[in-house]
């Protein structure tokens, strides 16, 4: 049976743990101890080991049981290392403009040190379709989006539907219901009681 959390993306505290992970066990060859975890984050074990799980389970990370140190992120969904000089931002994956798809990571990078003064935090996406073209966000650009669970109406959002599917709409709420609004007069917007915000788009990029 094919694990549907598998391509999913962390959230803002997961890929803080995930960036941290690999990070150390590029340095040391291993990765930290659920206590180490704890104290890099000032979180308790108990919640570190809840992260934990879910990277598992969405398939960033490996753990085998009963081991010490068994801790290791999947060598092909750890995030890019930053470039020696300036930042990097993390590229997530891909996001749908167009009809909902399950979004995937894929390990790279963008440098942007130009663009952004703390970049710790926010990642970036590779727009699939042409539902946001109104918006001037084109099939093949990258949209930079920060992490939030809450949006403001209008905003362009990364949004979860109820299904899992993520999507890159407007947000709009309505009495009773969220508004999901395309900026493409040939779509029609996505309407739902319950939606999970995963971020809003703060920048795009585009190459040529």
């Amino acid at each position: 049976m094919t694990n549907k959390r598998k391509g999913q993306l962390p959230s803002p505290k997961q890929l803080e743990l995930l960036n941290l992970m690999t990070q150390f066990q590029r340095d040391r060859g291993y990765c930290p101890s659920m206590d180490e975890m704890g104290q890099m984050l000032g979180v308790s074990k108990v919640t570190v080991y809840q992260h934990v799980r879910a990277l598992e389970r969405k398939g960033l990370i490996t753990r085998l049981r009963h081991k010490a140190r068994s801790i290791q992120v999947v060598a092909d969904k750890a995030p890019a290392a930053a470039p020696k000089s300036g930042w990097s931002l993390p590229l997530m994956g891909n996001i749908a403009a167009g009809t909902p798809i399950e979004v995937y990571e894929v390990a790279d990078a963008i440098d942007l040190e130009q663009f952004f003064a703390h970049p710790e935090r926010i990642y970036a996406l590779k727009v699939e379709g042409e539902s946001m073209i109104d918006e001037q966000i084109r099939d093949g650009d990258y949209v930079v989006v920060e992490p939030r669970r809450e949006a403001t109406q209008g905003e362009t959002v990364v949004a979860r539907l109820p299904d899992g599917e993520i999507t890159l709409k407007k947000f709009f709420r309505e009495k009773g219901r969220v508004r999901l609004q395309p900026a493409n007069a040939n779509l029609k917007p996505i309407y739902t009681k319950q939606v999970d915000i995963l971020g809003v788009v703060i920048g795009l990029l585009r190459k040529y």
